[in-house]
């Protein structure tokens, strides 16, 4: 799964890990929002790695997690969805506004192999300083630059370079930051 080959995500061990994570997700969603010290406990278990002063509002959706690496000072708001069938990497000092997807997994084109069941997945890089505007959705294989922009609702298919401001449906840049 992790080396972008063909996987069953059905697979019973992937369906255990994924239902840990779920678990966990549940248990950290139940915690107060004053409860810092247990809900960081909670986020240390369910992330592979985790940088301090990192802050996740509510409504946090994951396949697994510990596919997930978070730098220092990341802040993702409500509604955060992270499916890391492959990995995940968040650079220090990024923004993520409300309702941000971030998707690995994709599917066969061919609609036999798709009917299959079996799926790929590619990894997610985002670089530091980056800010994803409310509703952004960045796609398998993608690579963002670090001090880009992405403005609201852009779909993120192709690597943006650092330092540009990037929006619409595909994502294309705009202009230099």
């Amino acid at each position: 799964m992790i080396s972008g080959e063909m996987y069953a995500p059905g697979d019973p061990e992937l369906s255990r890990w994924s239902l840990r994570a779920r678990n966990l997700v549940w248990q950290w969603h139940q915690l107060p929002p004053t409860d810092g010290p247990g809900r960081r406990a909670l986020l240390e278990q369910i992330f592979g790695s985790m940088g301090q002063a990192c802050t996740i509002e509510a409504g946090l959706h994951l396949d697994y997690g510990f596919n997930i690496s978070l730098g220092e000072r990341f802040y993702a708001n409500t509604g955060c969805s992270m499916l890391d069938a492959a990995t995940i990497t968040i650079g220090e000092d990024v923004m993520f506004a409300p309702h941000v997807q971030l998707s690995t997994a994709t599917h066969p084109i061919d609609p036999v192999e798709r009917t299959s069941g079996r799926e790929y997945a590619l990894p997610i890089v985002i670089g530091d300083r980056v800010w994803l505007a409310g509703g952004v959705i960045v796609g398998p294989g993608v690579t963002i630059g670090s001090d880009t922009v992405v403005g609201a609702g852009a779909v993120v298919l192709r690597d943006l370079p650092s330092g540009v401001v990037a929006a619409g449906t595909p994502a294309r840049v705009l202009r230099e930051v």
